[in-house]
């Protein structure tokens, strides 16, 4: 089966990525993975605080995944998977692409503030051609109605 990555992190457009990976994902008879990465800590030497503060992220992350997980269950009929990684978001996200050959799209929300569409949609867009699969970037301000027109 056929699968749409999503990236699971703190930004607003995240959303929207996650709509339009259900929704296609349900259209399609397709499946979706959902990774989130667990950044680097900048204080190693701290390693007692470290590890509590990585499990208050995995926590949260995968309270935040049964949010969405719950919504593509009762509403698109898919059941997820979460991959939670640690490490440079960009390295690790590519690694479960290369890792997964049943991934066929990987799908990012673009960020609508002045910085810019986000790190992660400008660091892959400039790699885009040598990508595994193809990439989707999701607007972060389109509606509903528009998401599920065109899925």
């Amino acid at each position: 089966m056929r699968k749409f990555l999503v990236v699971l992190d703190d930004t607003r457009e995240c959303l929207n990525a996650m709509r339009f990976a259900a929704m296609r994902a349900s259209n399609t008879g397709a499946g979706v993975t959902i990774v989130s990465v667990i950044p680097p800590e900048e204080y190693q030497h701290w390693m007692g605080v470290a590890e509590i503060m990585r499990e208050e992220a995995r926590e949260r992350i995968e309270a935040h995944f049964e949010v969405f997980a719950k919504w593509m269950r009762d509403r698109q009929g898919v059941d997820p998977t979460l991959e939670i990684r640690e490490g440079e978001p960009l390295t690790e996200i590519l690694d479960v692409i290369a890792k997964d050959p049943t991934i066929g799209v990987l799908v990012l929300g673009a960020g609508t503030d002045k910085s810019g569409p986000g790190p992660l949609v400008s660091q892959l867009s400039r790699n885009s051609g040598s990508l595994p699969c193809p990439m989707t970037i999701v607007p972060g301000e389109m509606s509903k109605e528009r998401l599920e027109m065109i899925t």
